[in-house]
């Protein structure tokens, strides 16, 4: 099969065009037949050295993909509980080999693509959707008629954050960084796009809750944003970590917590078992997709690439100018 693998450590052009092994389904897995691929931040750290797959991952990147069922291992138990066959079409959180033609795949992490999806779409939808249902709903513990502040509102994560948020009865603030970008996050559901350039979130966030601050937030940033994350929560709010582009070292004031008896919590999916993954799929299948099939939540695809330009794909991932997703796709 044809498949993207990283030369070395490095920039774009280390993205080549390869041929290598179909892989083999084992027991509890699938080969789907890749129509698409989607591309994420931390396939860009994977390619500079900084993200290494977990241990007997695929070392060729990509971590979502929708495709067909060609065959399968023994004892294929979806995230439903019923049996995966040939020709069934899914899309499918992956640790690792989504840029190739082929990709095996543990069952419990497939879901089938949902009504009215081309695989474009649906494969723009796994990392995102799994990132964001398990962390603001179920670690930050989003409810109706609470609010939430999503950094990096324009993102692939973001775009699907505020839409979730605003489905589920939220009130939703965004951070971009140009006006274009907080009129994109108003228009998929954020009360207000917050040009973090230009205005000081925390002030912006209490002004916005009659000075009481946020319920929720949801930070791909980290870094010195982490103080300030304390600062723009309510009382008994929730700061949810799940990216660190401004770093993974902050300097805080703990009172805050103290006074406000906040929780800080994060984390990353990557490394999570295959049975954790399967719960946040079978959640996702109940409550998420009868809402994208309905049409009030929407995976937002800004560009598509061929298999053979992953390396512009990354370029454009790397330039921040998207607003969503960017996705791979597979002739």
């Amino acid at each position: 099969m044809r498949a993207i693998e990283i030369a070395e450590p490095g920039g774009p052009d280390v993205l080549r065009l390869v041929e290598r092994p179909t892989p083999e389904p084992r027991a509890g897995e699938v080969l789907v037949k890749v129509a698409a691929a989607g591309v994420n931040r931390p396939d860009v750290m994977q390619r500079q050295g900084k993200y290494p797959p977990p241990p007997g991952a695929s070392d060729i990147p990509g971590l979502e993909i929708a495709g067909t069922i060609v065959t399968a291992g023994a004892d294929p138990i979806g995230c439903d509980g019923r049996v995966l066959a040939a020709g069934q079409t899914v899309c499918a959180l992956v640790t690792g080999g989504g840029y190739a033609e082929f990709c095996a795949v543990p069952a419990p992490q497939c879901l089938p693509i949902p009504r009215g999806l081309d695989p474009a779409g649906a494969a723009a939808m796994p990392e995102t959707f799994f990132t964001v249902w398990t962390n603001l709903f179920e670690r930050g513990r989003l409810s109706a008629g609470e609010s939430v502040l999503v950094h990096g509102g324009s993102s692939g994560i973001g775009t699907t954050a505020i839409q979730l948020a605003r489905a589920f009865g939220a009130r939703v603030f965004a951070t971009a960084a140009t006006r274009d970008k907080c009129a994109a996050c108003e228009r998929l559901g954020a009360e207000r796009g917050i040009n973090y350039r230009d205005e000081d979130f925390v002030e912006v966030a209490r002004e916005l809750t009659g000075g009481a601050g946020v319920d929720v937030v949801l930070d791909i940033v980290g870094g010195d944003y982490t103080a300030r994350n304390l600062e723009a929560l309510a009382l008994h709010g929730r700061l949810v970590v799940i990216g660190l582009i401004g770093g993974a070292k902050s300097q805080v004031n703990l009172l805050p917590i103290l006074q406000k008896r906040l929780t800080v919590t994060g984390s990353t999916l990557r490394p999570r078992t295959v049975a954790e993954k399967g719960a946040i799929a079978h959640a996702l299948l109940q409550y998420v997709w009868p809402l994208v099939e309905r049409g009030v939540v929407s995976p937002i695809v800004y560009a598509r690439f061929p298999l053979e330009r992953a390396a512009d794909a990354h370029r454009l991932m790397e330039s921040s100018e998207h607003i969503g997703k960017i996705v791979l796709t597979v002739e």
